[in-house]
């Protein structure tokens, strides 16, 4: 995808902005972000969330329901077990950049603003979405 259509070009009169909110109401609960954090890497079963996270695998469904509603993420059958992935990176970055801007609170040099060998920068491009 070029770099043009991942742009927002979206107004303030945007039809999207109460989707939107919608979308960081969803995001407001910290398991919810630990289950997106979890799922970066790949599909995972409900007990494997569920111990990553640190919840019991009923907690972790009802969770991941409200995910699945919101189309966060997705879920695959596989005999008796539900298997769980995200639908696409946009809430990947979404939360990244979440606790990116979390490490502004905490630290008055983030982690994120480090180069590998310590140096402080402020360029956009020496994030890695990984972290």
């Amino acid at each position: 995808m070029g770099e043009d259509t991942k742009k927002c070009t979206f107004g303030p009169e945007s039809q999207y902005a109460d989707f939107a909110a919608e979308v960081f109401t969803l995001l407001s609960d910290a398991t919810r972000v630990r289950i997106i954090l979890a799922l970066r890497e790949g599909e995972l079963s409900v007990n494997e969330l569920a111990e990553r996270v640190g919840k019991s695998p009923t907690v972790a469904s009802q969770h991941l329901a409200k995910l699945r509603w919101g189309k966060i993420v997705a879920s695959r059958q596989a005999g008796n077990r539900a298997y769980y992935s995200l639908i696409d990176e946009h809430a990947r970055e979404l939360v990244t950049h979440a606790v990116f801007q979390a490490q502004h609170v905490v630290d008055t040099a983030p982690v994120h603003h480090r180069t590998t060998d310590g140096r402080i920068t402020t360029e956009e491009t020496d994030h890695d979405p990984a972290d």
